[in-house]
């Protein structure tokens, strides 16, 4: 996110986490924008239920509280994790 930010790739963030520790990313985001000079919206989706104990976002975000279906259907089931070599 901090790294597509200085690139200037994207004007708008959707981060799928209510990880805290992103709030310092957020605030990493922030200050590229203005050194910018352009604007960059950040959100923080998250499942919302009746069930739910975490109704927060990521500090310094917008929060976008989605049912579980949906919040699920977004997901990218990818693992972006470098492989490991086999010894």
């Amino acid at each position: 996110m901090v790294r597509l930010a200085h690139r200037g790739a994207y004007d708008v963030a959707l981060i799928f986490s209510q990880d805290q520790d992103l709030s310092e990313a957020a605030d990493e985001v922030r200050t590229i924008a203005r050194e910018q000079r352009r604007w960059i919206k950040l959100a923080c989706a998250f499942p919302a239920s009746p069930a739910s104990s975490n109704r927060r976002g990521i500090d310094k975000t917008d929060w976008i509280a989605l049912d579980r279906a949906l919040y699920d259907a977004c997901l990218d089931p990818r693992d972006y994790r470098p492989k490991q070599r086999e010894r």
